[in-house]
Order: C-alpha cells, then structure tokens, then sequence
C-alpha cells in the first residue's frame, strides 16, 4: 500500500506496474510516454530495457508527429508494426532511426482522460501479429495505468518531468552488482565466453583470454564503454552493432582490426540482463591501406546515439512547409535533444535579421533583438552569420569578454550561434541557450554545426513556400469578389478553400450580380488546373460572364457569348459555369450549365434533391455550343447550394453518390446561419478524405421573413 499524497510512493508503484506490463507481455523494451499539458506533446516518463541514451531522440514526440505513439494517442487507438518493412513503409520517419528487425504496440493510456501512450517492443522472432487476448491483456494493463496516473494527479500531480526518463528493470535476471556475479550471468547466457557488457554498455566481466585479445587488463576496462577505453573501437560502426543488439534482442557479429594488424571477430549474445560477448582471431584479411595507428591527436568520432539524433532530427526537417513549422521542430526537438532552454531564429532580410520564432525568452529581450544589423557588434550573431563560422560560449564571462552588453539583455548563461549558410548565401542564424553554464564538447559543436546547414536548407524551403503560399493567396483573393452586393429578400454565403495538398492558384470562382430592383444573378464556376494560367483564365471568365450578365443578357447567351470569347483566346483550359438568374418578381429561377455539377435545392420541407439541370459542353471547346435552360420556382424559405466539383469529388466513389451524400447532409443541416451552414456541409464533405482539387461554394435562401 502507498501513502495518499506521497508523490514518491505513487512514482514507485507507477514504475512497479509499468515494468510488470514489460515482463507480463514478453516484451524486451518498454516506454511510458505521458501527454503535456497542453495535448500538444508527448514526453517519455518511464524506460525499461534500454539505456535512457537510446531514447533520445524520441525522448519528446509532438503529437501531430507520423509517429506509432503519436498516432496512438490522437486517434485513441492501439497501433501495431508487425515488422520493419511495414515500419519502412507506414512510418518511414521512424524507421530512419530504428533500423532494426522489431516489432512494436503503441497503446493509449487513458481513463477519465488521455494521460499518454504505453510503447512495448519485441524482437522479430515473434509472430507478426497479435491475438485477441494480447490486446485485451494491454489495453487492461493501459487502463491500470491509467488509474494509478489518475491516483498520483489527485494525490498531488502527475510525476515531475525530468530531463531524462526514468529507467527500470523489468525484474527478469538481475543486475551485475560485481565481477564474479556478472561473471555468473555470462556462463548462464553462453558457454565458454570472453566478456559481458551490461544493457548500457559497460565492461561488466572480461575472462583473462579477453584481457589478451583487446590487450588491456580488465581493471582498466570494467566499468568502461569499450569504444571509450579502447580507442580501435571508437567507431560510430561498432557501437551501432552494439545498439542492435540491445534493440533487436537479436544475435550480431562484426568484425575490427586492433592496431596494427590484428583482426578479431565480436559475436554479441543480447537478453534481458545484458550482452554475452565471444571473441575470436579472425583469419579476414586486412585492407590494402594499413589501419591508421591512433595518436593522440585523432578525433574522436561522433557517437553513434548522436548520429541516430541527427538522422532523425534531418527526417523532421525534411518535412516542415512554413517557416513556423521549422521554428516549431527546432523548439520541439532540437532543442531538448541538446538540453537547451531559449531559441532564436532569425532570417537575414534587407539587411537586418528578422525574429522569425523564438522560445524561452520575455517579449521585451525579444523585442530588443529583432531586426539587428547584419553587421552588428552588439552580440556574437552578425559576425557569426558573415564568417559562416559558428559561436559557443559556456559562461556569461567568455561572452561578455568580446560582447560586454549581450549577456545583460537576456539573463542567458550560454550560448550556441549558429549560422545558417546555402552555397555561400546567407539565410539567417539560430541561436541555441542555457539558463546555467554549458560546455559544448568538441562532438555536440560537430553535431550542431552539420545541424545547422539541415536547419538552413529547412528555413529557405520554408521562406519559398510562405512567399508563394502568400503570392498565390493575395491573387486568388484579388480575382474573388471580395464583398457579395446585399439584395433585398436574398440570404447570400459564400467560401472559396484552396487545395489541402501544394499551394498552387486554384480556377474555382463565384460571384452573385445584383441586376436592377427585382432580379440577380448567381454564378459559379471551375478552370482546369491549379496554376497561374488557371487563375488568369478564371479572371477572365468571371470577367466576361459578369459583363454579359449585366446587360440584361439571358443565361444561355451569357455562357454562350462568354464560350466564344474562351474559344477566340484558345487557352488550352476548359471551364465549367453555371449560371442562375433569379428573377424575384416572378419568383422564377432560370438555369444554364456549361458541364457543371447540378446544384441542390432544399424545399421548406426538408426535401433536398438535385436540380435536374440539361448541363451543355464545356467552355472554350466549341464555338457553336448551345446551353438549355431551366426554370424552377423560387420558394419562399427554399436554399439553393451551388459549388465545384471539389466539395464531391472523391476517387472510387461514384460522382451520383457524392452528391446524393451532399443532398442529404443539407437536408438535415440547420439553415439559421449560412456560414454555419456551410462549415457543416465542408465538414462532412472531408471527414474521411484529404480535398485534392479546390472548394467554390455558393448558398442562396429566397425571403423566408426572418
């Protein structure tokens, strides 16, 4: 039993459970990741199986993240990865950075709330599916969980989040507390072998054959990280082996030379309490270079944890679109992947640098930093950025030797300026601190500054993205009539949604043309394409329909004279339009259709159906079109809905079907606000389907006296 309100009891007894679930489940590594706050974020709370290292780079996951926990918990849903190549192929960010034979369940934890995700891993020898009684067994483990979350929140807040997660063994074997124990496990795992490492890595037990073979004495060597001790393993190759053999739980051998000429072969044995290792002379041949001999002026090759960082640091850039999806990946990930608590990241723009976002800092230093010289002296930033070499400073005192003021503005105790370079060219600079001293070992500075040109790349793709984003939003907007003319006795709405996916100019317009006292007319339309030559065209069209309209023209002519002018400029493009007139006096409506969808007529009723419309071709393909008519009466209180085909359209689904799904979304929709209205019809239009084409919608109510 714990005591009610002891934070710590309630951690022990979470802990407990979650690594009962790990051993309960076969499982060979275990994660516990708790939802932030906000929803916005998930953090690892607890680890069983691997070192806390290994879960670096996933130690935060935003939840909008093409992650198995990030889709666990905002689709409340248990996610299963049966094996590697089903990882590869549906969460191929994920798979960069776990590339080994596995397979994994991410689980929602939830009760009264969503509290997080339970992550369990095995290795791939296990069937590539799971039973009904596994996942009834997980998800009972998730709700208990869940309940002793809700516990330690009710006795005094859900566990602290810790800079790293807490790691626990899951109880099967033990840990090696000495040699002569650790020596116990080796002869257990595998007969007539040479050393053992523990889960992190470290020289646990070397027999004296071992000793002789890496030619140190096993005092100098227990407690170590081989690639740290023996310099002829310090190679990101070598402790990748290692990595998967904790991960897969799965036997690997490699192959190394120890200076000068000594071939030896390392055949790991992994399980739950630690790695078996047989060494044995290899007969392989040495390359036709010599292996270099070490001195003491070799770098140190950057580790292999950071390397899986970066790789998957680089996966995230390569997603971003705007600028502030990079501000929020570097805030998100790259950030806590090195322990920083402030950013900054500005681009180089008329000659100053632009806060582009920023973390961790009051509005008022902010305020003080934007738009600096390119060439300032005030801080470290300008002569980073034109050097294009990056800054480290640890202390406040190393800052405030070359740059007296910087350190006052900010309060910030160390700081990492890194320049943002393309080919040369300046794109701006990101600067990474600390609120206490912080060194940056020669690794972490080798790390940051390849990150830099990543960021760099990210930041300049984005700026693209936003100026044509913003360019092809300004036009769109400028061919769209920016205001609907108020008639007298007609309720009007309209929306015009660009495409979900790219940022191309859509063809899709409307338009309502007051014509005198009595009449008006309606009109809607879609260019091919999603381009600039659609978006003129449109211009044109609407241009052209709106002028004929105007003159008292009927609605087949207006299309039919609008067609010849299409025809005349041969634009390569073909429209569709419809036009209605509504003539109020007689409480007529007349229709013309160029090849376009019908529109939907609701009654006072309720009954909703197409409007049987004799559509003629499209516009811009024969000069001599001619386009019927049709005439329906206008009901009092009745709606008209006129829009393109990209509110229906949608692969495999017959068009007749769309829109009969259409009609009976709007005969159950509620009509006291339009704009209302037509948010429901676009909800339910894309509940299940990303739009790929454009959205024009027109909504039309006759006088109802309301």
């Amino acid at each position: 039993m714990t005591s009610r309100g002891d934070p710590a009891a309630d951690t022990q007894e979470l802990d407990a459970v979650f690594a009962e679930t790990v051993r309960r489940t076969g499982a060979s590594i275990g994660a516990l990741y708790l939802l932030a706050p906000d929803e916005q974020l998930l953090w690892l709370d607890v680890l069983c199986g691997a070192p806390a290292e290994f879960a670096a780079p996933w130690a935060r996951v935003s939840t909008a993240a093409p992650a198995p926990v990030a889709e666990a918990v905002r689709e409340d849903r248990v996610v299963w990865v049966g094996s590697q190549e089903e990882m590869a192929r549906s969460y191929p960010r994920t798979a960069m950075v776990l590339p080994y034979p596995l397979a994994l369940v991410a689980a929602p934890v939830t009760g009264a709330r969503r509290w997080g995700v339970l992550l369990l891993m095995w290795p791939a020898t296990r069937p590539p599916y799971m039973t009904g009684r596994e996942r009834g067994h997980i998800a009972s483990r998730c709700r208990r969980l869940a309940r002793l979350l809700q516990e330690a929140d009710e006795h005094g807040g859900t566990p602290a989040r810790g800079a790293l997660p807490r790691v626990v063994p899951t109880g099967t074997g033990h840990r090696s507390a000495s040699p002569a124990t650790a020596a116990a496990d080796f002869v257990e795992r595998l007969p007539g072998g040479s050393c053992a490492l523990d889960l992190e890595g470290h020289f646990t037990y070397l027999s004296s054959g071992a000793c002789r073979l890496l030619g140190s004495e096993a005092g100098q060597l227990l407690g170590t990280l081989p690639w740290q001790s023996l310099r002829w393993l310090d190679d990101p190759a070598y402790e990748d082996r290692y990595r998967a053999a904790v991960i897969s739980r799965e036997a690997v051998s490699f192959t190394a030379c120890r200076p000068p000429d000594q071939w030896l072969e390392f055949h790991l044995y992994p399980d739950a309490s630690g790695i078996s290792i047989r060494i044995v002379p290899s007969g392989a041949q040495p390359p036709p270079v010599p292996a270099p001999r070490w001195s003491t002026h070799t770098v140190t090759p950057t580790r292999a944890g950071r390397l899986y960082q970066l790789t998957h640091l680089a996966a995230g850039l390569t997603e971003v679109v705007g600028v502030q999806d990079v501000v929020d990946l570097v805030a998100d990930q790259i950030m806590p992947a090195f322990g920083a608590q402030g950013l900054v990241l500005s681009t180089a723009d008329g000659g100053r640098l632009r806060i582009n976002g920023h973390r961790g800092y009051a509005p008022h230093t902010i305020e003080r930093l934007d738009a600096l010289p390119l060439d300032t002296d005030f801080t470290p930033a300008g002569h980073a950025l034109a050097s294009g070499i990056p800054a480290f400073f640890s202390d406040p005192e190393e800052m405030r030797r070359i740059y007296p003021e910087a350190p006052l503005i900010s309060g910030k105790q160390a700081w990492a300026f890194l320049p943002l370079i393309i080919s040369g060219r300046p794109v701006g600079i990101c600067i990474l601190s600390y609120d206490s001293p912080h060194e940056f070992p020669a690794e972490e500075r080798a790390v940051l500054t390849s990150l830099a040109g990543l960021v760099a790349q990210a930041l300049d793709r984005a700026r693209l993205y936003d100026t044509k984003h913003e360019l092809a939003h300004g036009l769109q907007q400028a061919l769209l009539p920016r205001t609907l003319p108020r008639i007298s006795g007609l309720r009007v709405a309209a929306r015009y949604l660009p495409a979900t996916r790219g940022m191309d100019i859509g063809g899709d317009f409307y338009d309502l043309i007051r014509l005198g006292d009595t009449a008006a007319a309606a009109v809607i339309g879609d260019v091919q394409g999603h381009n600039v030559a659609a978006a003129a065209l449109m211009g044109q069209v609407r241009t052209g329909v709106h002028a004929h309209a105007t003159l008292g023209t009927a609605p087949d002519q207006v299309l039919a004279r609008t067609n010849r002018l299409l025809t005349d400029l041969g634009p390569d493009l073909f429209t569709s339009c419809l036009y209605v007139h509504l003539d109020f006096a007689r409480r007529r409506a007349t229709l013309a259709s160029a090849g376009h969808p019908p529109p939907l007529l609701r009654l006072p009723d309720g009954d909703t159906r197409p409007v049987d419309v004799t559509p003629g071709p499209l516009l811009g393909i024969d000069p001599d079109a001619v386009f019927p008519l049709t005439e329906i009466p206008l009901t009092p209180g009745g709606l008209l809905v006129l829009y393109t085909d990209g509110l229906v359209e949608t692969p495999t689904v017959d068009l007749d079907d769309s829109i009969a799904h259409l009609a009976h979304h709007l005969a159950h929709a509620d009509d006291r606000d339009l704009d209302l209205l037509i948010d429901e019809l676009l909800r339910k239009a894309s509940a299940t389907e990303q739009r790929t084409d454009d959205v024009a919608l027109l909504v039309l109510q006759h006088g109802t006296g309301r």
